[in-house]
């Protein structure tokens, strides 16, 4: 492919005809590599977090936080990140995060003791804050407005990619490699992302909108006026629905499953396995829909299953009801990933696009972490089921916001 300079761009080079289906096919792997990057490396940590404990002499508050401030840093990551790629490139900034990711992950296989390592998760976890929001918005920016949601789907899927790799290759290669082999491994995915993108150029647009003199602040652009504010606020309010019912299922539902039911460890886990599956079909089917019905439809269509299958689900009593349920469920939970990224696209300039996708979805997921603690709180005074059955009703409150405050831009021309 031939590609142009951009100047004051420095290396980053411009694919001469991006907008067309290579440039957008690479630009979408591109952005679900890095996405699947995420998944993989906290799915790893979660693994080794005992390896590591008895090896360092952690404490289980200590081990906790190395998970914490993983998050705590995506988030500032993302915040950060998201402002500067709407400054100097998608690229080029995504660049920067596998750099830093890469780095300072593989300084977490060289720890020697607690700080050090908390350092090295906490700036790591900056790096992989970014990947989120500019990837998205690089595959919205790359594609064809009709297939925006389809593609944008892909990149959410990568998380679910990356949860499953990890998943299977952790529990072959930690007791060859160690956790600190594990931790070297974890950046092979950043380097083969990094390749990828080498070869990828600036989206045209952004290149376009880089022309004019004007350079405004992309944090003000995301409440620029009311219209703006009111589909911010209900974009903050679906990340944060989503988010929050997505950790208080996934944290809580194998002890629901052993202490409700008496699974055993390989149940629970059988479980989980055909919950994640239901969430990737969720996120695939969502991308398909939205294409081709809209976006508010599509979204209304996974909060009121999400209501109904949450609900049914912490009723069941069956082995195989539970199994299938838990795939349903899955596919209402989490499919919605499937649409942020084309809607949140579709509503901002591209000034601030990357900002909007990563200080929005940032905010779901800090509001989405209080989800565990909340079900587990009504687990203690009433039980699981009245904490799983409470979780449906955050629903209804996406299903407001939807409503009244989501405009529909389904096709839209790309600001």
């Amino acid at each position: 492919m031939t590609q142009k300079y951009v100047a004051g761009a420095g290396d980053v080079p411009v694919a001469k005809a991006n907008e067309g289906d290579d440039y957008a096919r690479k630009a979408v792997i591109a952005s679900t590599v890095g996405y699947a990057l995420d998944g993989f490396d906290l799915l790893i940590l979660g693994f080794i977090l005992a390896a590591i404990s008895a090896d360092l002499g952690l404490s289980s508050t200590q081990a906790g936080s190395l998970v914490t401030w993983t998050l705590v840093g995506a988030v500032v990551g993302g915040i950060v990140f998201g402002w500067l790629s709407d400054k100097f490139g998608r690229v080029r900034v995504l660049n920067w995060t596998i750099l830093l990711f890469a780095v300072f992950t593989g300084l977490c296989a060289l720890a020697q003791g607690y700080w050090d390592l908390l350092a090295y998760r906490t700036i790591a976890g900056l790096g992989l804050g970014g990947e989120f929001g500019i990837g998205m918005a690089l595959a919205a920016e790359a594609c064809r407005p009709e297939q925006r949601a389809r593609m944008s789907s892909y990149v959410g899927l990568g998380w679910q990619a990356g949860v499953l790799v990890a998943a299977l290759v952790t529990p072959v290669l930690l007791p060859i490699v160690g956790w600190r082999g594990m931790f070297a491994i974890g950046v092979l995915p950043a380097v083969v992302a990094f390749v990828i993108r080498h070869f990828i150029g600036e989206p045209k647009i952004f290149v376009e909108s880089q022309k004019t003199a004007v350079k405004e602040n992309s944090f003000k652009l995301l409440v620029a006026d009311g219209k703006t504010t009111r589909a911010s606020l209900g974009v903050v309010i679906l990340t944060s629905v989503q988010n929050f019912g997505y950790y208080g299922v996934m944290i809580w539902m194998p002890s629901y499953l052993s202490n409700q039911f008496g699974y055993s460890l390989t149940k629970s886990a059988g479980w989980t396995a055909i919950t994640i599956l239901g969430m990737a079909f969720g996120i695939w089917l969502f991308g398909q829909l939205a294409d081709r019905v809209g976006r508010r439809p599509i979204f209304l269509l996974y909060q009121v299953g999400a209501v109904a299958s949450v609900l049914v689900y912490s009723q069941l009593t069956s082995q195989y009801a539970l199994l299938i349920g838990g795939a349903i469920m899955g596919m209402f939970v989490n499919g919605m990933l499937g649409g942020y990224g084309a809607l949140i696209s579709e509503l901002y300039p591209t000034k601030a696009r990357a900002t909007a996708q990563n200080v929005l979805f940032n905010i779901g997921r800090a509001v989405g972490g209080f989800g565990p603690l909340a079900v587990g709180a009504v687990a203690a005074k009433y039980s699981f089921s009245s904490a799983i059955a409470l979780l449906a009703s955050i629903y209804v409150l996406d299903i407001i916001a939807t409503l009244f405050l989501i405009p529909e831009r389904k096709g839209a021309a790309l600001e």
